[in-house]
């Protein structure tokens, strides 16, 4: 008998943490429904029944009557009201942020300052949105430190490329070099002289240039001296001056005659020739080509800023943010192949100095380079 009579109290519990869980389960609209409609039934019917018996049959149902009334409009009132605006709504802004955080949605992750509210709950959404501007700033530092690293893992690829293709250029180069020299000792003819002198510039400018080609992938010393930048510049462009659209175009050079910089001539040349050619290329027929300087201070350091802008096409807007990348070309002819600019960068960025490509409003291109300031009292020789 004992024991038959203890059987019911373990199935009594099971039953009774069943219904637990299944309320637990419940969403919070309808669980509170519950709750709210559980306590004003019980403090309806606990008033009607503390004043029935002192009360009379006719006031009885009156009173049945205004607490029935009173029980619906308090339901009606925290079901339309009070809990939408302090509860359901709260609730809906985090779980919307929660959708938008799950696919990827930034504009609509954070919820509104405006829309927090001070209690409990709103310290739960401003600790959300806490931590999520949080992980956004380390995601976005990630993103950054992995596309530095890609950019320095290309720029190896590319260092060894160029190594490679330095080495297979110097020796027909040099054997070029040494026949021209040797046609040169024996013509007396001024315009084959001429012709000559000018190839022999030509081949000694692409030996340079070979030799650029492997400081990509060996960073060696290099000798800096004070470079006068106007003639720089002249030297550059007549560099270009074999290509057939250099004709073409009207070159202006209006860079100071006094802007000095330090850096190493060979390299900053090469610098001006892959700008200079690009603004070549992307001008029309009897296009302007116009370099200027300003001298500024940055840093409490004097700099010389130096503009190459061209009344060109102007550069892509899909292709600016990354035109110093390698490999990205916005010229249209065969003859483009993102590498200049990446040399150029990168020349600029070990003598100190910085590059930056825009468009101009009224039309072309303006690249703008920035290199410390030299002395023009040490220029020597220099002319």
């Amino acid at each position: 008998m004992r024991e038959s009579q203890s059987m019911p109290a373990p199935a009594a519990m099971r039953t009774a943490r069943s219904v637990a869980r299944l309320f637990g389960d419940l969403k919070v609209r309808p669980k509170l429904m519950v709750l709210h409609n559980l306590f004003f039934a019980i403090l309806v019917l606990g008033v009607y029944f503390a004043l029935y018996s002192y009360l009379p049959d006719q006031a009885k149902a009156n009173l049945f009557i205004v607490l029935g009334a009173i029980y619906v409009l308090a339901v009606l009132a925290l079901e339309t009201t009070i809990m939408p605006l302090y509860v359901y709504r709260p609730l809906r802004l985090l779980l919307g942020a929660d959708q938008a955080t799950q696919h990827g949605d930034r504009e609509h992750e954070l919820i509104d300052a405006s829309l927090i509210p001070g209690d409990e709950i709103g310290q739960i959404m401003r600790s959300r949105n806490a931590t999520i501007n949080d992980l956004r700033k380390r995601e976005d530092e990630l993103e950054e430190a992995l596309r530095r690293l890609e950019a320095q893992d290309r720029l190896v690829s590319l260092g060894l490329l160029s190594a490679s293709v330095a080495h297979e250029l110097n020796t027909p180069l040099t054997v070029l070099q040494g026949s021209i020299e040797k046609l040169t000792e024996t013509t007396h003819d001024p315009v084959t002289l001429e012709r000559l002198a000018r190839m022999l510039r030509v081949t000694q400018r692409i030996l340079k240039i070979s030799e650029s080609l492997v400081d990509f992938s060996r960073v060696r010393k290099q000798h800096l001296e004070p470079v006068p930048l106007r003639n720089l510049i002249d030297d550059a462009w007549s560099l270009l001056a074999i290509d057939e659209k250099a004709a073409q175009a009207t070159f202006v050079n209006h860079v100071a005659a006094d802007h000095v910089v330090t850096g190493n001539s060979d390299r900053l040349i090469q610098v001006f020739v892959n700008l200079l050619r690009n603004a070549m290329y992307a001008i029309r027929p009897r296009g302007t080509i116009v370099v200027q300087s300003k001298r500024m201070n940055r840093n409490a350091q004097s700099w010389i800023l130096v503009t190459v802008e061209d009344d060109g096409r102007g550069i892509p807007p899909d292709v600016l943010p990354d035109i110093f990348e390698a490999f990205v070309s916005s010229r249209l002819d065969a003859r483009g192949t993102g590498l200049g600019l990446t040399v150029a960068e990168g020349i600029v960025h070990q003598h100190g100095g910085t590059i930056a490509a825009s468009n101009r409003p009224e039309g072309g291109a303006c690249l703008e380079v920035a290199l410390p300031a030299g002395d023009p009292r040490r220029t020597g020789s220099h002319t």
